[in-house]
């Protein structure tokens, strides 16, 4: 197991390195284009010229991208172009948020879409066609209709809970839990209808495999043939669908930190995209490819514990 986990941190090394360079390369193939960006329309030729030697745009890419990585392992991603912020401070701050809506999301989805999926599975009937409509609507809605849909009625019509703006945990739990509440179900909406979907099909293909008519045949009550061997066997499909959910809450995450003004990582991305700061904009997708990697090497570590027979590749 111990060797399938290092392969599998050695690929998803190779892959951050790639996507970065690619990345790197597009966000900063233009140096003309981004000093003159920063500079204004009426900046002179001459007045870009200096603002790119100032950048250090005047650099070949692979001479670039190598300052970027050594920064990138020292902790230093830069300052923004605009502000003179450092990017890594600004992510400092943002980054908790994001994280805190995609965790939360993330384990709600696992627990809901399991436990979903696998009822539907095992009872079918008018219970699977409910479980089958409502993940067909829940995938079928944009999160920030369910966003909107929820500030009105849990914040307006109610005034349960605030529709927007953020409070940091050390300014009391109850009230950060309060602040995250609604965006963490408008993103759970979508992601437990697509989990509990991929759910219910892997459930539901191990039922009919002959290991189980044989543990059935040997007396073995139901619930210890469902939860410790079938849905053992089907977790693999299940936890890659979780793991895929990851990019679509990351996605998701953008636009319910607008309409909820939250200051994540989502909204510096958006607004740093808006005036062209590439600095900040490789930072945020830098974090992103991160959380994917690290959500999908954890996937597969943990399908790797459950199921022996994932351990092989």
């Amino acid at each position: 197991m111990w060797v399938s986990a290092v392969k599998k941190l050695i690929r998803s090394l190779a892959v951050l390195l790639v996507v970065s360079f690619a990345t790197f390369v597009l966000m900063y193939g233009n140096g003309t284009g981004i000093a003159r960006s920063v500079l204004g329309a009426r900046a002179t030729d001459a007045d870009v010229h200096r603002e790119m030697v100032r950048l250090g745009l005047d650099d070949p890419l692979f001479v670039q991208f190598g300052r970027w990585l050594k920064g990138v392992v020292t902790g230093d991603l830069g300052d923004s172009f605009f502000t003179g912020q450092s990017v890594s401070g600004a992510l400092a701050s943002r980054v908790p948020v994001t994280l805190a809506l995609i965790i939360f999301a993330m384990l709600l989805t696992a627990v809901i879409s399991v436990l979903i999926g696998v009822a539907a599975a095992v009872r079918g009937g008018w219970l699977d066609r409910i479980m089958q409509f409502v993940s067909v609507l829940g995938a079928a809605v944009p999160p920030f209709v369910i966003a909107i849909g929820l500030v009105f009625a849990f914040a307006i019509s109610v005034r349960m809970l605030p529709a927007t703006g953020y409070v940091s945990p050390d300014q009391g739990v109850g009230a950060w839990l309060a602040s995250v509440t609604l965006p963490v179900i408008a993103l759970l909406v979508g992601s437990v209808a697509n989990a509990a979907a991929q759910f219910r099909g892997a459930v539901r293909d191990t039922l009919s495999q002959d290991f189980v008519r044989t543990l059935r045949a040997r007396g073995i009550p139901e619930s210890r043939v469902v939860f410790r061997h079938v849905l053992r066997n089907a977790a693999g499909p299940g936890l890659t669908a979780l793991s895929l959910q990851t990019l679509g809450l990351i996605g998701g995450a953008v636009i319910i930190e607008q309409v909820f003004a939250l200051p994540g990582m989502g909204d510096l991305s958006n607004t740093s995209a808006q005036k062209g700061d590439v600095p900040l904009v490789m930072g945020c997708v830098l974090v992103t490819i991160v959380i994917v990697l690290v959500v999908n090497l954890l996937g597969d570590l943990v399908t790797a514990a459950v199921n022996p027979k994932a351990r092989t590749r």
